[in-house]
């Protein structure tokens, strides 16, 4: 007779306590104070002396900052029902939101815009980022297309981006710290990833960084049919959002960085029309 396979047990609730509270680098007296408990409390419940209230849990929570997704996975933990909801963004009851996130996209045209998921694969873009994603090698693609892994491969826009060095520095800067911040081990394979695709060389290393302004922000700086294009990237997220997909959600914009710019997209947008 074959023997069932082994099922992983999920990590005790206090388990989990414990290592989002290392993860942030905080001692229990730090956590205990900012969610108002003793720290014997604290110690109780991590060691599973104790066992957490729902309301304790979304305290705790709520202090260490925590995605939906893995408050979920805490209460879930603890026995309780999960309190998030996670639907895909054609259900009907984020209709508004959807509709919400394709209006901002067709209004920010004729300047890039793009929507994406947690794993920063691509949900939806606007027209002016769909040209100029064109060329990109259909290994990339998908579906999902990963825009990190399309902005950085040699496949995909790395050849065109005139400051790859400085924009590869920053891309896996964000990505670094959002690793730190949720702990998704999809993104840290996703880290590990980019940090082997090979960079620009070392001459065409120094070319981009003797050619990078010394403003305050990172630009990207990419070679199109009408010129090179100079932008600079702006974040939005659903701020007061309870569905975890909603959460989860990232709209990047791209706005011209320069005069030339603004004159090039005005073009782009004709040859669109």
């Amino acid at each position: 007779m074959h023997s069932a396979p082994a099922v992983a047990a999920e990590p005790p609730v206090g388990h989990l306590i414990r290592r989002w509270r290392q993860h942030r680098r905080w001692s229990q007296l730090d956590l205990a104070c900012e969610a108002e408990i003793s720290t014997r409390h604290l110690s109780f419940l991590e060691t599973g002396r104790a066992r957490p209230s729902r309301e304790m849990l979304l305290r705790l929570a709520e202090q260490l900052d925590l995605p939906l997704r893995e408050r979920n996975v805490l209460l879930v933990a603890a026995g309780f029902a999960p309190l998030f909801r996670e639907r895909g963004l054609a259900d009907p009851e984020l209709a508004q939101a959807r509709h919400a996130v394709e209006r901002l996209l067709a209004a920010t045209a004729p300047n890039p815009a793009l929507a994406v998921d947690r794993h920063w694969n691509l949900v939806t873009a606007n027209a002016p980022a769909q040209q100029l994603m064109s060329g990109i090698d259909a290994a990339l693609l998908g579906p999902p297309m990963n825009v990190l892994r399309a902005s950085l491969h040699p496949a995909g826009l790395a050849p065109r981006i005139v400051n790859l060095a400085e924009w590869r520095t920053h891309v896996l800067h964000r990505l670094r710290r959002q690793v730190e911040s949720c702990g998704d081990p999809a993104l840290a394979e996703l880290l590990d990833e980019l940090e082997l695709l090979s960079g620009p060389s070392p001459a065409a290393a120094a070319v981009s960084s003797a050619a990078a302004p010394s403003g305050v922000v990172v630009p990207l700086q990419l070679r199109s049919p009408a010129g090179t294009l100079s932008f600079l990237s702006t974040t939005m997220v659903f701020g007061t959002a309870v569905d975890i997909t909603l959460a989860e959600l990232v709209v990047e914009s791209f706005f011209p960085a320069d005069a030339a710019t603004v004159q090039a997209l005005a073009r782009l947008a004709g040859a669109l029309a």
